[in-house]
């Protein structure tokens, strides 16, 4: 109310008159007329001196139109600096996302769309823990699996499948699973989003000896290099340890959960240009081509082994 009144009294001073001010408000004369006497009964002064010619400001009258002048000027500026926002990307950019994927991929992404807009700056945290970006103030987190909440919009970024994998001298150890069945004989690696209990093979329910849990997808497939047990990990992730003869693939048959990559944000309505340029440019340079991503700008591809695990999830 104070506002509105406000924004009409700035209008007659600028017009030199109520008809004027009500015509460009939109309002009757009477209207306009009556809130500027309702606005002086409330401050307890008067703001006009009103003749049937003209209208002249009080000497109190004259400090509280500077003061509302100013006032307007600073919404006005607030509005168009709004639009700026809305036309250009800029501004503070928060993201979180787990730690292989930013270490891979996202950097070199991000940097290169900071490259392009010089006016965005970003605060990335490489987590693997939940987040929840309204809780937490981010504009993108980038996270496995779809969004539970749903005021949050989930973008799929892309999945890859996983493979039981264990190392030349565990199976030398403890003999080769030939059926999934086998697999209730042997030690498991297990990921947070696995079951404590059953190995993560889809449509079975093999019993596990759990042996080491962890979450990290690269800790994981280095301690089945070690021999500590078969685990299920991202076919990304043990590209080069099969090739090089270290780690070795189990049981094709098996059907693992497909990890699925996200980028999960509050809303799409009035959202901000910067993060809906980010987004765009994210999905229009991640390309993944035969286990390396191609850049933008022609850039070098990269091997992104370790890009993603469909497990790695901690609940809230």
């Amino acid at each position: 109310m104070g506002l509105d009144d406000a924004l009409i009294f700035t209008r007659v001073v600028e017009c030199h008159s109520f008809t004027q001010a009500a015509q460009s408000l939109g309002m009757q004369k009477s209207t306009v007329s009556r809130r500027i006497a309702l606005l002086e009964e409330r401050l307890g002064v008067r703001l006009l001196n009103r003749t049937t010619r003209k209208l002249r400001l009080t000497e109190v009258g004259q400090a509280y139109y500077d003061r509302c002048r100013q006032i307007m000027l600073d919404f006005a500026e607030a509005e168009q600096a709004v639009m700026q926002l809305q036309q250009e990307p800029s501004g503070l950019l928060r993201i979180t996302a787990p730690i292989e994927f930013g270490q891979l991929l996202l950097g070199r992404v991000l940097g290169e769309f900071m490259r392009q807009y010089p006016q965005i700056t970003a605060e990335v945290e490489l987590t693997s823990r939940y987040v929840d970006p309204v809780e937490e103030g981010v504009d993108i987190a980038i996270m496995v699996g779809q969004p539970q909440d749903s005021t949050l919009i989930g973008r799929k970024l892309f999945e890859t499948a996983r493979r039981l994998c264990a190392s030349p001298g565990y199976l030398a150890a403890h003999g080769t699973p030939r059926t999934v069945q086998d697999l209730a004989n042997h030690r498991a690696i297990l990921l947070p989003h696995d079951s404590p209990r059953y190995w993560p093979v889809q449509g079975e329910s093999v019993p596990c000896q759990r042996v080491l849990s962890c979450n990290n997808i690269t800790f994981a497939r280095e301690a089945a290099m070690a021999g500590a047990g078969i685990a299920g990990l991202p076919l990304l992730i043990t590209e080069q340890a099969v090739r090089s003869g270290r780690l070795v693939e189990l049981l094709p048959e098996a059907r693992l959960p497909v990890g699925e990559l996200y980028a999960v944000y509050p809303s799409r309505r009035f959202q901000a240009m910067k993060v809906k340029a980010f987004l765009d440019f994210l999905m229009g340079n991640l390309r993944i081509e035969g286990g390396h991503y191609a850049g933008a700008h022609g850039s070098a591809p990269v091997n992104i082994a370790a890009l993603i695990d469909p497990s790695v999830r901690e609940l809230p």
